[in-house]
């Protein structure tokens, strides 16, 4: 394997010392905008510890950039068991990032061809929520990264609103929604359809529309042959629509696939940073760049009543939970701003959040002993990563994009007896 040099320490010593403490300052600059970002009015008292800056490592001149991006060429176009060992701090379970395999359905609900496209119809049919106006497509538009596009899906309401997830390749996760809450995608489907945030349907009033419709009913007929129309079956059929929403022709699956050229020089760059020195294995591996488990960033807002959400604790009940939101898959993540359970940022702002450790909130007195006080995850450290880093960053995440493809719309079957005509 080839070795690659590290001329880090050496172009630090050239430096002018008025250089180097210009970009400790700028470090400083990032870390106290990110605090700032996030809304906390405190971040330096971290927990357990204060975690301390990191001096930004010095750029490559262009002669460097080239010459490590032709090694990086070569070690990366072989086997990704022969890449360098990523940075993954100890315990992380972490998979080697790669190509997505094929969907495995469950038993409890096999996939068909009529019955993803009886799902399909009914993601995209409104006149199922209580409104008229809602359906599934409505925060999950495959013009949008099957996203939304906005900050947050429910900006009204007692409870925290949250930013949409996209549901491109939620068939290969488990504990869906940011805390968690549902355990399969039936369950997932279910939670949206009656949610009285979301789509407020009656599971009652949903069959009796459908029964009342010829077109549904030979939809159904297709998809259950010998059942009837019931709830469950509604649900099932939507699962199995959004199991058939699969990426995999993205560039970066490309260049695993032996296309060398699908990458550019600084997006290979971006891909060993991502690898190594930005440490994201740690949470974002695997093919879909998800570990599926929940962390603390430091954006609960805790004690702020207005903007404080508990994350996964309101599902557990544990108090170690508290604060912890499930780690989102990066494939797309190009297209599906603005990102965070929050909406707050977008691509490049969490990037220099990351590069800055993430805020740390700060333990008052009073809360010493304060059982909920959110303690970040230990994974998120400074990174010392310079501007050019941060783009090439950026550029290997805009290459697990998924090249655009316009999904025409089902026709909707009329409702019948319901008297309701289908949208137009």
């Amino acid at each position: 394997m080839p070795r690659l040099v590290d001329t880090g320490p050496v172009l630090a010593e050239m430096m002018p010392m008025s250089s180097r403490r210009l970009t400790v300052t700028l470090g400083a600059i990032v870390a106290s905008v990110a605090c700032f970002l996030v809304g906390m009015l405190h971040c330096g008292a971290a927990e357990p510890t204060t975690a301390r800056r990191k001096e930004t490592r010095p750029e490559r001149t262009p002669a460097e950039r080239d010459a490590t991006a032709r090694q990086l060429r070569e070690i990366y176009r072989g086997d990704p068991a022969t890449w360098p060992a990523p940075s993954v701090d100890p315990g992380v379970e972490w998979r080697e990032v790669g190509l997505l395999q094929p969907v495995v359905h469950p038993e409890s609900n096999p996939a068909s061809t009529a019955k993803a496209e009886l799902g399909k119809t009914l993601f995209f049919d409104a006149r199922l929520s209580a409104s008229g106006k809602v359906a599934c497509v409505t925060c999950h538009e495959p013009g949008l990264g099957w996203a939304d596009g906005r900050a947050v899906s429910q900006p009204q309401g007692s409870g925290p609103a949250r930013n949409t997830p996209t549901i491109r390749n939620v068939a290969y996760q488990s504990n869906l929604f940011w805390d968690g809450r549902a355990a399969s995608l039936e369950q997932q489907a279910e939670e949206a359809i009656t949610n009285p945030r979301e789509m407020a349907a009656s599971r009652d009033e949903v069959v009796r529309l459908l029964s009342g419709s010829e077109g549904y009913r030979k939809l159904f007929a297709d998809a259950f042959p010998g059942r009837s129309i019931e709830f469950a079956r509604v649900v099932e059929a939507v699962a199995c629509f959004e199991r058939t929403v699969v990426g995999g022709r993205s560039r970066f699956d490309a260049f695993l696939k032996g296309d060398a050229a699908a990458l550019s020089d600084g997006e290979l760059l971006g891909l060993d940073l991502f690898r190594r020195e930005a440490r994201c294995l740690n949470c974002h591996h695997g093919p879909v760049f998800s570990d599926g488990l929940f962390h603390d960033l430091g954006l609960s807002f805790y004690g702020r009543t207005q903007k404080e959400d508990q994350g996964q604790y309101a599902v557990t009940g544990d108090p170690k939970t508290n604060g912890r939101f499930r780690t989102p898959t990066l494939r797309d993540v190009t297209r599906t701003g603005p990102l965070m359970h929050t909406g707050m940022f977008e691509l490049a702002g969490v990037l220099k959040m990351y590069n800055a450790g993430m805020a740390t909130l700060k333990r008052y007195d009073y809360q010493r002993d304060d059982p909920l006080f959110p303690v970040k995850s230990p994974h998120l450290k400074p990174l010392g990563l310079n501007r050019q880093d941060l783009v090439d960053l950026a550029a290997f995440l805009g290459t697990l994009e998924e090249p655009g493809h316009p999904m025409r719309p089902p026709v909707l079957p009329d409702l019948g007896d319901a008297g309701i005509a289908p949208s137009p």
